[in-house]
């Protein structure tokens, strides 16, 4: 998200009535709900994220245990506990 000046984009009828609501505040203008993108969508974190997950799902089932998996991960123990019980049910699916 980036800002913009309104003096570059609302036309100044428009600006002045705005101001008479919010004058030198920053103002967030929602997207219209058909422009929303998901989360991740514009970028490749959602593909890091699942290749992250399943490299600790393996290495839980080679053995490693889960605490060692939140300190070599840089993740709490609940998280670990989620990603393992998340893939392990994908797996019985």
């Amino acid at each position: 998200m980036g800002y913009k000046k309104a003096t570059h984009i609302l036309p100044q009828d428009l600006l002045e009535k705005v101001q008479e609501y919010i004058d030198g505040e920053f103002l967030y203008i929602p997207r219209i709900s058909d422009n929303k993108k998901d989360w991740g969508a514009t970028t490749s974190i959602r593909q890091e994220l699942r290749e992250r997950n399943r490299q600790i799902f393996a290495d839980y089932q080679a053995g490693e245990q889960m605490g060692s998996l939140a300190e070599k991960y840089f993740l709490s123990l609940k998280s670990i506990q989620r990603i393992v019980g998340q893939l392990k049910k994908e797996q019985l699916e």
